[in-house]
């Protein structure tokens, strides 16, 4: 399974998966970067405890555009919902790596 890394950068520590930001604000998770035509953001709907340990449970994920000129309504290009942290984040870096790659 691939491992979240951090390393230093200009404006501090970011968390990133395969070659891209996590941020974290909240319940809410930003894959990718605002520079980039697109991001993923990601919003833990509910979660569950696990022994001592609180767990994502159900996360809405939804791909969208960058370009401020869109309606945010108009930004959403794909969305779903996915059981567990992990599955959110497989499904977010397939589309985003698509976009990114039909966007270049």
């Amino acid at each position: 399974m691939p491992t979240a890394t951090k390393p230093k950068t200009q404006d501090g520590p970011f968390w990133m998966y395969k070659g891209h930001p996590l941020v974290r604000c909240g319940d809410t998770i930003y894959y990718g970067s605002l520079a980039d035509h697109y991001v993923v953001m990601m919003k833990i709907v509910s979660s569950k405890n696990h022994g001592e340990l609180e767990m994502a449970d159900k996360v809405n994920v939804w791909l969208m555009s960058t370009d401020e000129e869109l309606s945010p309504m108009e930004r959403i290009q794909q969305r779903c919902e996915r059981r567990g942290l992990y599955n959110a984040i497989d499904i977010a870096s397939i589309w985003l790596e698509r976009a990114l790659k039909k966007a270049a």
